[in-house]
């Protein structure tokens, strides 16, 4: 009975101790201890990286030069649209400011006059045929442009006929040269060699015989531009 008294006596005390504390508290349980350390979250934000011109040809400048009047639609469009897809500026030259009309019918408004135009001011020159381009063989401000871009060692292109303005002026001599069958007794003369190829790239010079290749005349002058 004495041990019966005592266990309840001690419970007494402790059920009056645990109310105390409780009041003491405001009867609200105790406050959960902060964390010692905190997860933070991290925000990242993705910048999308500006892309690069295709083969660093974006600082590329191109004067395409036309005859006036039957120069070779396709020859001019396919390497400018090559061209141009990969960021290359290409500036039209003519013997007039006047819309070029090509054979089948293109029209094209030239940017500059071809006796205006410095080779040393492009990375390259180039030169498309057609029937009207013979008319610019014995022209001379065409001449010197190959010539000055010879000098300067630019980028130097022709298609179809248009590789007999450079024969003319003396830039292919012991050069391999693609040209049209009509110019090839010309090229021969200046000295070139002839090699039967659709399109042909000696150094800088870059050639090709006709519209069928102009695609990979195009091409070719992305390749030497890039190297």
């Amino acid at each position: 009975m004495k041990n019966y008294i005592n266990f309840a006596l001690c419970t007494l005390i402790f059920a009056l101790l645990f109310s105390s504390v409780a009041w003491a508290m405001g009867g609200k349980p105790p406050a959960k201890e902060e964390p010692k350390y905190k997860l933070e979250i991290l925000k990242m934000e993705i910048v999308p990286a500006v892309p690069s011109s295709p083969e660093g040809l974006s600082s590329k400048k191109v004067l395409m030069i036309l005859a006036p009047k039957d120069f070779q639609d396709q020859e001019f469009s396919k390497p400018k649209d090559l061209l141009e897809a990969k960021g290359v500026k290409v500036t039209i030259a003519s013997t007039t400011l006047k819309e070029a009309i090509g054979m089948y019918g293109s029209k094209v408004k030239p940017d500059i006059l071809i006796k205006d135009a410095k080779a040393a001011d492009y990375d390259a020159v180039v030169f498309i045929g057609g029937n009207g381009a013979l008319a610019l063989v014995d022209n001379p401000q065409a001449l010197s442009l190959a010539i000055e871009a010879k000098k300067y060692n630019k980028v130097i292109g022709a298609i179809c006929v248009a590789p007999m303005i450079l024969a003319k002026a003396g830039v292919l001599e012991g050069k391999k040269a693609a040209v049209s069958p009509y110019g090839k007794s010309d090229l021969k003369k200046a000295g070139a060699v002839c090699t039967g190829k659709s399109v042909e790239i000696d150094g800088k010079i870059v050639t090709g015989s006709g519209p069928g290749a102009a695609e990979e005349f195009g091409e070719a002058l992305i390749k030497t531009l890039s190297d």
